[in-house]
């Protein structure tokens, strides 16, 4: 078992301001004996939309680590990255999620795909994976699609995977992401995609596929349970099927890159993990900056103010906000509340919250405020003054919803 144990969980952190408050939560789930290890995770994008630097990462996460006195294992990951910039992440960062969305769909070279059927040609017939009922079967127009589709994203994942173990002597864990696509992987794919990472050398710990249903931005997922039940069992057989089968790491893992929020499937994911005796990667983001805004509009006074201009402000730049997640966000602009409307932060928090029996609960409102975090980045003086003067309030919201909604109905309960 690697540093990243069997559980895992991405503690997303746009400001760097809350490493204490979710470091809290996972000591929370310690007293009640399971442990779970904590990778502090921001993306490239995350970085230049805030302004900050992959060595803020490291920094909050060792001074949480050191203030609160964690004795356990935790990472820092360089998220989403490339080949053209995981540079700036190689010192500071220990896991890398390697993603090669933009490959998917590209085809390889017609001599690179005859040298890997090679490899894969014990597949080509039938065969049976322990727990799933049906043969696996691939057709010719199914094997041709997935290499079309598949083997030279795998080969660029070798590339990158090459490049950071040349840069870096220290132990990392590498995770590959195909998760940010159109179309989800199925179980098949999923087992096509572990041979070609094993054929290019890569030694993935954790794999991040598309699974079916919508994985929108800070709200629940929407989709069929049964359908995706059946996925991820399938897909976490697949695993133990590919780790045998090609020697691949023994912790490699499914990772979940939820969007944050999908607590519907988090007791689908809970049965499976158990009866399968598996572990788990799960990545959320936007959670803790929204319980920022929460607590800051619970706060009243120039708090709620503050939440108000990033609405109001937000509402005005729609479509600036949205346009890089157009493809994770359902919102109808006709359920966003007129600034006027909102008389209270009490109001507006409750608006926010993400309680799905809350007659108070706005969706819409809920993902605009997800991609909103730029606005509170531009006049970052009062946002950081106002986060330090309600310090408690804030501290105690990230705290309890990472540990309530999150870690304990994923590996607790």
């Amino acid at each position: 078992m690697s540093r990243l144990g069997k559980f895992s969980f991405g503690v997303g952190d746009r400001f760097g301001k809350e490493g204490k408050a979710q470091l809290k939560a996972v000591l929370k789930m310690q007293e009640n004996g399971v442990e779970v290890i904590p990778v502090w995770n921001k993306s490239n994008r995350e970085h230049e939309t805030v302004g900050t630097k992959p060595e803020s990462v490291r920094k909050e996460a060792d001074a949480a680590v050191k203030e609160l006195g964690y004795k356990g294992d935790y990472l820092v990951d360089a998220d989403h990255i490339g080949l053209d910039t995981v540079d700036p992440y190689l010192k500071q960062s220990d896991f890398f999620t390697i993603d090669v969305a933009d490959f998917i769909g590209k085809k390889s070279a017609e001599n690179e795909q005859r040298e890997f059927l090679e490899f894969f040609e014990k597949y080509l017939e039938d065969f049976q994976i322990s727990g799933i009922e049906h043969e696996i079967e691939i057709s010719k127009d199914q094997l041709q699609e997935m290499l079309d589709n598949f083997l030279l994203a795998m080969k660029k994942a070798g590339e990158v995977y090459r490049h950071i173990a040349s840069e870096k002597s220290e132990e990392f864990s590498t995770e590959v992401s195909i998760d940010e696509v159109e179309n989800p992987q199925s179980p098949v794919e999923l087992f096509f995609i572990l041979a070609a990472l094993a054929y290019y050398k890569v030694p993935v710990n954790t794999i991040a596929p598309k699974f079916t249903g919508e994985f929108n931005k800070g709200v629940d997922y929407r989709g069929d349970l049964d359908r995706f039940e059946k996925e991820f069992e399938e897909d976490l057989l697949v695993l133990k099927f590919a780790i045998k089968e090609f020697g691949l790491p023994q912790n490699l893992k499914l990772s979940v890159h939820s969007g944050s929020d999908k607590f519907s499937i988090y007791p689908v994911m809970q049965k499976l993990i158990k009866k399968h005796n598996t572990g788990l990667h799960l990545k959320t983001a936007g959670t803790t900056w929204l319980e920022e805004l929460i607590g800051l509009a619970e706060s009243e006074g120039e708090g709620f103010e503050f939440a108000m201009l990033i609405y109001t402000e937000a509402l005005e730049r729609y479509d600036e906000l949205t346009r890089d997640y157009t493809a994770v966000l359902s919102i109808n602009k006709k359920m966003l509340p007129q600034p006027e409307t909102l008389k209270s932060g009490f109001q507006y928090a409750n608006m926010l919250r993400h309680e799905e029996d809350s007659k108070h609960y706005n969706p819409h409102f809920r993902q605009l405020l997800h991609c909103a975090y730029k606005i509170a980045a531009e006049d970052r003086e009062a946002y950081f003054r106002l986060l330090e003067k309600h310090r408690i309030k804030i501290e105690d919201n990230v705290t309890y919803n990472l540990y309530e909604r999150h870690l304990k109905p994923l590996f607790l309960k």
